[in-house]
């Protein structure tokens, strides 16, 4: 499952289902194939495409998509998930508003992506590549800051929400738009820690009365 006009056709067969009985998290993912890793991270990183800091939750979320990551560059085929959240049954309001907010976002970028490319994003080479992105992206937003940072999570969910679009347009182009965000996100936290090295109180005092 790639392209946008299948994503439509899947998540709508979600909410159908869970209209007779509720259809468990397991159970979906198993008819996504590789695309269940673009999907799952899509769903997951919603709340991180703020420019709020969310603290612990921010740290939390990172380390999972490092996990996610993880499987995926090693080549399994579908996100390995624990049995508690494979079986974690959800209803016919729920899947209707999933597949809402993820149609949604997935409809904007579908104006202006389309397949190019595709060897990035495709095969054992666009496992690894996207394996590694999730990595990345989630130990950065995985880094604990002692004060709270504006766009700590947003830049770095900016790189996997990118990612995600790249894996299920088959737009390789995104690949380059996700590693765009991921050095911008790099570049932030260096001057952040940079002026905390040479500035230090005064840059905490700012940050703590900013907020």
């Amino acid at each position: 499952m790639k392209n946008y006009d299948e994503l439509i056709a899947v998540l709508g067969s979600f909410a159908e289902q869970s209209k007779i009985k509720p259809l468990t998290l397991g159970e979906a993912l198993d008819t996504l194939d590789q695309a269940g890793y673009a999907l799952i991270a899509l769903i997951m990183v919603l709340p991180f495409v703020q420019p709020v800091p969310l603290g612990p939750v921010t740290v939390a979320g990172g380390l999972a998509f490092v996990a996610l990551g993880w499987q995926m560059w090693s080549g399994h085929d579908s996100p390995v998930l624990p049995k508690e959240i494979r079986n974690m049954a959800m209803g016919e309001k729920a899947w209707g508003i999933l597949a809402k907010v993820c149609l949604k976002i997935v409809g904007i970028c579908h104006t202006f992506t389309k397949p190019r490319y595709t060897e990035l994003v495709t095969g054992r080479r666009g496992q690894k590549i996207g394996g590694l992105i999730l990595m990345v992206a989630g130990a950065l937003m995985a880094i604990p800051f002692v004060i709270p940072l504006p766009f700590n999570n947003m830049l770095p969910g900016f790189a996997i929400l990118f990612f995600c679009i790249g894996e299920l347009e088959d737009d390789g182009l995104m690949v380059f738009v996700s590693i765009g965000w991921i050095v911008v996100t790099v570049i932030y936290f260096t001057l952040f820690f940079v002026s905390l090295y040479y500035l230090g109180n005064g840059v905490l005092d700012y940050f703590k009365f900013s907020h």
